[in-house]
């Protein structure tokens, strides 16, 4: 089964993003690109959660997501119940966000993070998998704080 991850950016991120959206389907991974696709001003929540809602729906099986820091895109894709967004620095922050957090969706900021150092925790988070155990019970509780705010 192929994986289909969805990207979004905004015009901070989007040269990144179109270099990781390469990478993954040189990986065999299906991409749902979700915009920007230009340097022209854009707001960063637009994109955080229409990535989100793309992995919260089940349109597709995970999301990444870039801009300047990693920071705001991730904040925005959290407030989409359902989605569990880390911003990840390197190979082991992307590769601890799966194991131990099941995050479902990445941020990686253009202005902090190397092409390459960036493919490598892409390459770390998608190569994978949640560890369950101790960390399912504290997942969890994340999900169960979504059901909550829904209310």
């Amino acid at each position: 089964m192929t994986v289909r991850v969805a990207l979004g950016a905004d015009h901070a991120g989007v040269d990144l993003k179109d270099l990781l959206g390469a990478h993954l389907v040189a990986r065999g991974v299906e991409v749902v690109d979700l915009g920007t696709n230009g340097h022209d001003r854009v707001d960063y929540p637009d994109f955080g959660a229409a990535v989100g809602r793309a992995v919260a729906t089940g349109e597709v099986d995970l999301g990444l997501c870039v801009c300047g820091s990693g920071i705001g895109i991730a904040i925005a894709a959290n407030k989409v119940p359902g989605v569990r967004a880390a911003t990840v620095h390197d190979h082991t922050s992307a590769r601890l966000a799966r194991e131990h957090n099941d995050a479902n969706v990445i941020c990686i900021g253009e202005r902090l993070t190397g092409v390459e150092v960036a493919k490598d925790a892409l390459d770390a988070w998608l190569d994978a998998e949640f560890q369950g155990g101790r960390h399912a019970d504290r997942v969890a509780k994340i999900s169960h704080l979504d059901a909550k705010l829904a209310d």
